[in-house]
């Protein structure tokens, strides 16, 4: 038998999900998709709360009989 000792390889950092990283990468493909998704569904959310777009002007009539409804 021969004796052979086999080294383990250099630690590479790994991204918080356990993907191994390239010399110089922070976060894996991945994780930076998932961040860009994020960032975008925050802005997505933000503009759909907004007042500005609105079905109806905020100082128009309330009610039916403001607006001049006729019920009979």
């Amino acid at each position: 038998m021969t004796e052979t000792t086999i080294a383990p390889p250099e630690e590479s950092p790994d991204c918080a999900c356990g993907a191994l990283l390239e010399p110089g990468q922070i976060h894996c493909s991945k994780c930076l998709a998932r961040q860009r998704w994020e960032r975008r569904e925050k802005a997505r959310r933000r503009t759909a709360r907004r007042r500005s777009i609105s079905r109806r002007p905020p100082r128009g009539p309330v009610s039916a009989a403001a607006m001049g409804v006729i019920w009979s």
